[in-house]
């Protein structure tokens, strides 16, 4: 499949905490062409915790078109001149050959000089089924004892997906369980609405498991990659206003 969607995601880091989708990355690889629009969420992140367009961008209203990856995005694909690169796509799980926009689908595109991130469109197959990856956030806010048992972990094993109503800095989450009840972290915020239609519209058919385990030298958001599948009867992912370009 040649075109991918993926979108970007901005955390107020001043206030909230909260993350907001505020782009969509559409690319066409073969050809290659790529556009981006700004999203609902940017304006929502505009007006609520002060959201800055991005230099690049700098009109919300508008569609930008590049044959090449735009550098926002290029500059968080490590180089593949890089002698760590091969250890890199194997922490991710991927193949050397795959393309900079399945690299980010997995990887985040995440930076400790920036509050953004990349996150894949979540596909619903037309019997209503869904297969997605990423890291595991947020081990570090676990006690000693769950920290421990990450490091037990091996690939394949399965974990219990549980719905969290009150957690003290999202309100609803998605949590993650070991089989003997530690709780290891949690899924990305900007995916917990879609995962958790998902947990309240077919309960029997939603399930979890360890895809890849990165000890350190690892960066501690890449060490514990997990696949999460399930099925919507009705639910459309990714279909909010937060989602939907600002432009056609």
């Amino acid at each position: 499949m040649s075109e991918r969607t993926l979108f970007l995601a901005w955390r107020d880091t001043e206030q909230s905490r909260r993350w907001f989708p505020v782009g969509q990355l559409d690319a066409d690889i073969e050809h290659p062409l790529y556009r981006f629009r700004y999203t609902g969420g940017a304006e929502q992140a505009q007006s609520e915790a002060g959201f800055p367009l991005l230099l690049e961008f700098p009109e919300p209203r508008k569609v930008y078109q590049s044959s090449e990856l735009f550098p926002i995005f290029k500059n968080r694909v490590m180089s593949k001149s890089r002698p760590d690169f091969v250890e890199y796509m194997h922490n991710l799980g991927l193949d050397e050959t795959a393309d900079p926009m399945q690299i980010l689908a997995v990887s985040g595109g995440r930076r400790v000089t920036d509050a953004y991130e990349v996150f894949p469109k979540i596909e619903k197959l037309e019997d209503g089924s869904f297969t997605c990856r990423f890291f595991l956030h947020g081990s570090r806010y676990t006690n000693a004892d769950a920290r421990k048992r990450i490091e037990r972990l091996v690939e394949d094993e399965s974990l219990y997906v549980t719905l969290e109503l009150t957690n003290p800095a999202t309100g609803l989450a998605v949590q993650f369980q070991t089989e003997d009840y530690y709780m290891i972290g949690w899924a990305p915020r900007y995916l917990v609405y879609d995962l958790a239609k998902a947990m309240a519209e077919s309960p029997p058919e939603y399930e979890a498991h360890v895809v890849r385990l990165n000890p350190p030298p690892a960066p501690a958001n890449h060490r514990v990659l997990i696949e999460m599948s399930g099925r919507w009867d009705k639910h459309e992912p990714m279909s909010s206003d937060d989602y939907k370009p600002l432009v056609p």
